[in-house]
C-alpha cells in the first residue's frame, strides 16, 4: 500500500524535505524510523549528487510503501550513465574519507535493497522489516 509521494528539485537544499517525508510517512508503519529517515536521505543525496537530477529542472521522487513486516521506500531519478554500486574504495579502513559510504550504509542496515532502470530514470529501493511501535 502507497502510504506517500512527494516529487523534489534535485538540489541539496530540498534534502530536509526528504527526511522530513520519511519520518512522517515511517512513524507506524517501521519500528525503525531512524534508520528510514538515514537510508532515504543517503538516497536522495546519492541521485542529487551523481544522476541527471542534479541538473537545472531534474527531480528525485520518493515513495513510501507498506510491505509485509516493514516498509519500503524507493528513490526515483532522473537516470545516469552508471548505476548504484556499494563502493569497494572502502575496503581499506586507514582510506578515512568523506564519500562512498551511503549504499555501505544501505547495504548493512536494510534487510534487502536493490536498483532498477525504466524510462523514468534509476530507481533505487530498500526495505526496513520490523513491526510498528504501538
Amino acid at each position: 500500500m502507497l502510504l506517500g509521494s512527494l516529487t523534489l528539485p534535485g538540489e541539496p537544499a530540498c534534502l530536509r524535505r526528504a527526511r522530513d517525508f520519511a519520518a512522517c510517512t515511517a512513524v507506524g508503519a517501521c519500528a525503525d524510523v531512524d534508520s528510514t529517515v538515514l537510508l532515504t536521505s543517503e538516497l536522495v543525496t546519492n541521485s542529487m549528487q551523481h544522476s541527471n537530477s542534479r541538473y537545472p529542472g531534474g527531480t528525485v521522487t520518493i515513495s513510501a510503501i507498506a510491505v509485509p513486516d516493514g516498509i519500503r521506500i524507493e528513490v526515483i531519478d532522473d537516470g545516469a550513465p552508471t548505476v548504484p554500486a556499494v563502493s569497494s574504495s572502502q575496503e581499506d579502513p586507514s582510506r578515512l574519507t568523506e564519500d562512498g559510504r551511503g549504499l555501505q550504509l544501505v547495504d548493512a542496515l536494510s534487510a534487502r535493497w536493490g536498483h532498477y532502470t525504466d524510462q523514468a530514470g534509476t530507481v533505487t529501493w530498500f526495505e526496513l522489516a520490523g513491526e510498528p511501535y504501538n
